[in-house]
């Protein structure tokens, strides 16, 4: 099976300037908890994701406003990616290696393309699959992953 055919493809995308309210806003606009941040709209390459949980610990707990805070002081800037051609066996390596819940999908050229989650691989591999990447990435370890 082909990453292609689980992930979420054409990701809704933020620039580092997006306040984190507006980041959050696409969140539950798109029902999910995390955005990719890319230096430009058109040009799509990665440069960082904000999390649902990056704004909750590194903006809410700390107390900044979010209507004047911007994505680049709480993104998560150490990104876990696979080419969008892989095969989901190989994703689900990535992930379990990375210790990472999400992977950016990208194309040749480093352009977002997709992002594939635990929850896509719960939906579309076999149970015992899915329980051994949530295991692995379940892990204590060292990563500083993209979550």
């Amino acid at each position: 099976m082909k990453l292609e055919e689980v992930m979420c493809g054409d990701p809704q995308c933020c620039t580092a300037k997006t306040t984190i309210q507006e980041a959050a806003r696409m969140m539950v606009s798109c029902d999910c908890g995390a955005i990719p941040v890319v230096e430009d709209q058109n040009d799509c390459r990665p440069i960082g994701i904000i999390t649902d949980r990056d704004i909750a610990c590194r903006a809410v707990a700390q107390g900044l406003d979010p209507v004047r805070t911007t994505v680049d002081m709480c993104m998560s800037t150490q990104l876990a990616k696979v080419s969008a051609d892989a095969s989901i066996e190989e994703c689900c390596q990535i992930m379990e290696k990375r210790q990472v819940r999400r992977l950016l999908a990208v194309d040749i050229d480093g352009r977002i393309v997709g992002i594939v989650s635990q929850s896509d691989i719960a939906l579309n591999l076999p149970e015992h699959e899915t329980a051994e990447v949530v295991k692995e990435v379940s892990q204590p370890g060292e990563h500083a992953a993209m979550d």
